[in-house]
């Protein structure tokens, strides 16, 4: 049984496809279904289900926890050696929330790559809950939400403030003013994402739970909310990183003024930390105008 036995084997049970676990893994599919055989064959039962697919079996599921442990506690290990030799060397991996990961990885990326040349960056886009999960399973290395991050294991290192605007139809009456007020926001049919989403929590808290007009759309993403505010199907909240001008929408300030504070959150330890500030600072140097760095302590 080998290391690469079992990051074959945890790819393909993540990814439920073999040609998509192939290119995850960087093999060829017929490499990585041999390895597989092989594992198997050391094992002496069968880990997935002849016939169903990528669909595990109960041996399976007993084993794939097992197998990311000691995949991330190898992986753990090499982050130390590399961290004797020289901090931010290597492959890290970062989750980002889907309600920034589209608007910040465009300068976040070229900002890191130019100030920690060796540093590997693999990205992934999830909600909050399963960030923080794969974070305390040691799946990824850093995680960048939205504040407050409630986990004694964590840390979270302030990035920027981002402000929220209201998005409305370019004919709304509330287009014509300047400012939108959080209680006129209120009192209109408001859209928002699905369940899961800290920025649909931080809608109905800006713009109040009892709203006669409310309606959920369960949208999955922002550019969703975008395209059915420009149509005319109601309102929304937007941060200032996903704001764009000519998208058939009104953006305006909101009064009083309200903001999201993003963070990047890391485990605890001298060394995790160290990493996570250098991260830290390199993207509060990049963060573009539209959000505040200037309110933060490093």
């Amino acid at each position: 049984m080998t290391l690469a036995q079992l990051r074959y084997f945890v790819a393909l049970a993540e990814h439920g496809h073999f040609g998509r676990a192939a290119e995850a893994a960087g093999v060829s599919q017929p490499t990585l279904s041999a390895q597989l055989r092989k594992l198997e064959g050391f094992l002496g039962a069968p880990l997935f289900e002849r016939g169903g697919g990528a669909a595990l079996t109960p041996l399976g599921e007993k084993v794939l926890e097992r197998a990311r442990r000691i995949l991330s506690e190898t992986d753990a290990i090499l982050g130390v050696a590399q961290h004797r030799v020289a901090p931010l060397v290597g492959p890290r991996r970062l989750g980002v929330i889907p309600t920034l990961c589209p608007y910040l990885l465009p300068w976040a990326l070229p900002a890191l790559r130019n100030a920690h040349e060796r540093l590997e960056l693999i990205c992934l886009e999830e909600i909050t809950e399963r960030l923080i999960d794969r974070l305390r399973r040691r799946e990824i290395d850093w995680a960048i939400a939205a504040a407050p991050i409630d986990d004694p294991g964590l840390e979270a290192h302030p990035l920027f403030d981002e402000p929220f605007y209201a998005a409305l139809p370019e004919k709304h009456p509330l287009a014509k003013k300047a400012r939108t007020t959080q209680a006129a926001l209120a009192e209109e049919k408001v859209l928002l994402l699905a369940e899961g989403h800290c920025l649909r929590d931080q809608t109905l808290t800006l713009c109040g739970t009892g709203a006669p007009n409310r309606e959920d759309t369960r949208a999955t993403s922002l550019e969703t909310l975008r395209g059915l505010v420009a149509a005319g199907q109601g309102t929304t909240l937007m941060p200032a990183l996903a704001t764009r001008e000519n998208d058939g929408t009104a953006i305006k300030p909101l009064s009083p003024p309200a903001a999201r504070r993003i963070v990047l959150v890391a485990r605890r330890g001298a060394e995790a930390r160290g990493e996570a500030r250098a991260v830290s600072e390199t993207l509060r140097k990049a963060a573009p105008k539209s959000v505040d760095v200037e309110c933060l302590s490093t």
